[in-house]
């Protein structure tokens, strides 16, 4: 029994020391994601108009966009525990089918910058998860192509909300989940014939949901009060 009351003591010790490591702050820690995921924008308005065209009454309607593939780089920096600064780069597309008339290809792309509310929660991973909640906004190119008839492009400013959070697994590392309402418009390829005359603008923005892997840069080590009692 005096044997194992040594080993008791270690074991107390060391889970006491486990229970006082504080997790890495937020305030002053920068971080780079990389994210991927899948825009989902039906474009039923678009659809709509484009079916109540005098040439395409009464034509089967093609089934309505399934969406696309959605690529994101964020880059930001925590200016406080619960505020960030950041900055997107950003590129998602889709493709239009419709019944008697050519495939059009849209591609949305710019950069969003924006503030980002979050905290740091001290569960499920080891160093805590960071829930967060923001507004985007930034130049954006929403371009049209499509195969005989040419091209058009519209530089605008696009609009998003974000909510997500990051799970992180290690100081440095971390899996984030975050999803997009992004609001921006585009005029159509087709606007360029004048059959297609009356023809309304496509939905450039839509739902972006993403995956991501976060790298986080450290805040400055150096401060020479922090270790003071």
């Amino acid at each position: 029994m005096r044997r194992l009351l040594p080993l008791a003591v270690l074991l107390a010790a060391a889970s006491a020391s486990a229970q006082d490591e504080e997790l890495m702050p937020l305030n002053g820690v920068g971080r780079m994601t990389i994210e991927a995921g899948w825009r989902h924008t039906s474009n039923g308005t678009f659809y709509d108009s484009f079916y109540s065209l005098p040439a395409y009454q009464g034509v089967q309607r093609a089934p309505e966009s399934p969406g696309g593939p959605f690529l994101a780089g964020s880059f930001a920096y925590s200016v406080t525990e619960f505020l960030e600064l950041g900055i997107d780069l950003f590129a998602t597309g889709e493709q239009l089918r419709f019944t008697g008339a050519p495939t059009i290809t849209n591609i949305t792309y710019g950069a969003l910058v924006g503030l980002r509310l979050q905290t740091l929660l001290d569960i499920l991973t080891p160093e805590g998860v960071v829930p967060f909640v923001g507004i985007q906004t930034g130049p954006t190119l929403a371009y049209s192509v499509a195969e005989g008839v040419g091209s058009r492009e519209l530089f605008t400013q696009a609009w998003a909300g974000t909510v997500g959070a990051t799970f992180r697994f290690s100081a440095q590392w971390g899996l984030t989940a975050e999803y997009r309402l992004a609001f921006a418009r585009g005029q159509s390829v087709f606007n360029n014939k004048a059959e297609f005359k009356g023809l309304s603008s496509y939905n450039a923005g839509g739902n972006w949901f993403a995956l991501g892997v976060t790298y986080f840069f450290a805040s400055d080590p150096s401060r020479p009060f922090s270790t003071l009692p």
